[in-house]
């Protein structure tokens, strides 16, 4: 990932976990009319997508299972818990966990038997996950530190990967895309919950397309939908799909100025599934 990126995105989500932890002790919530996905809305200051999605996107009883602050952190646009359909005894691995929401909700669907890694590159997301764990008791889930384009993980290792809305942020998406194949078994599934453009995207101008804060929060940098089939497919994954399930307008997204509003009109920016599998052995 490019430095400068990757700097910019790892400061928002020290930034999102700083946040929850001082909205909890003034009894604020992530979640409410201010939430956003994949950063806090600050209008004006920076672009992000201002919409309740992924907290939406989880059932009142997923939200029980959860501590508050695990359930406030989510900054993802969908449920990719829901789409992975977990069975007791798998192993999952979360790129990109931010919070941890998604890694204990799967560590209780794995269970018994089962383990959910949660892997992200920022310290403050670390220490807020590792803190939800504790408070929710769940014993077979594990938080590593690193990034999405080399997972401190071995070959064929985990029968699940499952990210939201992360793999957007990457510069280098063939790699996490090719990181993903190498972890997981064969016969292993890739469900991921992401933000695709529904367009071609050349015909985003640079100012909007290279935007270092476009990019940071969830937008710029994602793929077209028929890219990331494509990418999917030269990894060596097949049953590859890619399903839309909520179409941005501009309206949605804080901070766009008049001409970045216009050019995601034109190349509008979606939540998206994808899904797909390794290849069993013959």
């Amino acid at each position: 990932m490019d430095d400068g990126l990757k700097q910019r995105v790892r400061d928002r989500h020290a930034e999102a976990a700083r946040s929850v932890l001082g909205e909890a002790e003034s009894g604020g919530s992530c979640c409410g009319g201010g939430a956003s996905c994949c950063g806090m809305a600050e209008s004006g200051k920076r672009a992000v997508l201002e919409v309740d999605v992924a907290c939406g996107s989880y059932s009142e009883a997923e939200r029980g299972e959860l501590p508050q602050l695990a359930a406030e952190a989510s900054l993802g646009c969908g449920n990719p818990v829901a789409l992975a359909i977990l069975s007791p005894g798998e192993v999952v691995l979360d790129l990109g966990s931010g919070g941890g929401i998604d890694v204990l909700l799967s560590a209780r669907r794995v269970a018994p038997g089962g383990k959910a890694y949660g892997l992200d590159m920022t310290d403050e997301m670390l220490e807020l996950a590792r803190g939800n764990q504790a408070e929710a008791g769940v014993e077979n889930a594990e938080f590593l530190k690193g990034e999405i384009e080399d997972v401190p993980l071995p070959e064929e290792h985990v029968e699940v990967v499952i990210s939201n809305c992360v793999i957007n942020l990457s510069t280098d998406k063939q790699r996490v895309i090719s990181e993903a194949f190498r972890v997981l078994q064969p016969g292993g599934r890739f469900a991921v919950s992401d933000v695709v453009f529904l367009g071609e995207k050349h015909k985003l101008p640079p100012r909007v397309a290279w935007s270092v804060e476009l990019w940071s929060g969830c937008i710029s940098g994602a793929l077209e939908k028929g890219e990331y089939e494509a990418l999917l497919s030269q990894a060596g994954f097949v049953e590859v799909a890619v399903e839309v399930t909520h179409t941005y307008p501009p309206e949605q997204i804080a901070g766009l100025s008049g001409e970045e509003a216009e050019a995601l009109r034109a190349v509008p920016a979606a939540s998206a599934f994808i899904r797909s599998r390794k290849p069993k052995v013959k």
